[in-house]
């Protein structure tokens, strides 16, 4: 009995440990800035997509003007896919719900700058 009971505390450890580092978009901030239109800024920053992750349906106070530095990305905006591959370039209408997924095998990355509504979140997750 001790044996089972050992054996499924260490099973589901490792399957805890597993979930906990399941790869995740992320989106690193490169630089901030104040820009000559009252109440915005610029913002700008690197999304990173490991193979199969996706940014999940979000919209932006403001537009994003982007490039695909590495990896293969679909966007779906507007009831509309395009998939990007590096040194493609897209634009995001501001409060526009998209999203972004690596549908690569490889990790993905896009450099983006924002110009968005100062004090606003960046990004806000849509239904």
């Amino acid at each position: 009995m001790l044996k089972k009971s050992l054996v499924a505390v260490l099973l589901l450890g490792s399957m805890t440990a597993a979930f906990a580092q399941a790869p995740a978009f992320k989106r690193v901030m490169l630089q901030t800035m104040d820009i000559s239109y009252a109440g915005h800024e610029a913002v700008t920053a690197r999304a990173e997509f490991p193979a199969g992750v996706s940014s999940g349906r979000h919209t932006h106070p403001g537009e994003e003007v982007g490039y695909l530095l590495e990896g293969s990305v679909t966007v779906e905006m507007d009831g509309k896919t395009r998939v990007l591959k590096p040194g493609d370039v897209f634009a995001i209408p501001a409060g526009m719900v998209h999203a972004a997924t690596n549908t690569g095998t490889t990790p993905a990355a896009i450099l983006s700058t924002y110009i968005v509504e100062k004090g606003k979140p960046l990004a806000t997750p849509a239904k």
